[in-house]
């Protein structure tokens, strides 16, 4: 005869997992988040280029290789035509897609849309509806269209 009962014995003999199923699914949950996260991130295939002054190894500066075309778009979502010496405000991403085309038929841009670069200048304060908008109308234009950001010594 033992001095603890058998019923207190059969007691403590099972694992409760309960608590466990729960942990599990957190995780699940955790991880379920992070993977659709990462694919809406980087599943739209946009590339950020860092500007910065006098770089030779650039892709974009120096090279005739490429033409390109600066576009910009601030905190009030007005699209902006930027050349060497004025900036030309566009009326939406129609007018932009226009001004394209109609550079590319006058023969200011070259044919092949591989050959021009697009880089769109995005205010700090800038709505992403707009930016998301031209950056889709300069793609169905069929030209690359990269956003960047300045380069400022200030961040460093």
């Amino acid at each position: 005869m033992s001095m603890i009962p058998e019923d207190e014995l059969k007691r403590f003999g099972g694992l409760n997992l309960a608590p466990m199923v729960d942990f599990l699914f957190l995780v699940v949950a955790v991880f379920a988040t992070l993977a659709v996260t990462k694919a809406a991130l980087y599943d739209n295939q946009i590339q950020l280029v860092k500007v910065q002054p006098a770089a030779d190894n650039s892709p974009f500066v120096g090279h005739n290789d490429y033409y390109i075309i600066n576009l910009s778009v601030n905190a009030e979502g007005e699209y902006k035509w930027i050349t060497e010496f004025n900036e030309y405000l566009i009326d939406g991403v129609k007018g932009i897609q226009g001004e394209l085309k109609k550079q590319q038929n006058l023969g200011l841009l070259p044919k092949e849309t591989d050959k021009t670069k697009v880089l769109l200048h995005i205010d700090k304060n800038a709505k992403w509806e707009p930016i998301a908008r031209v950056i889709f109308s300069v793609r169905q234009a069929g030209f690359e269209i990269h956003p960047v950001y300045d380069y400022d010594e200030e961040t460093l």
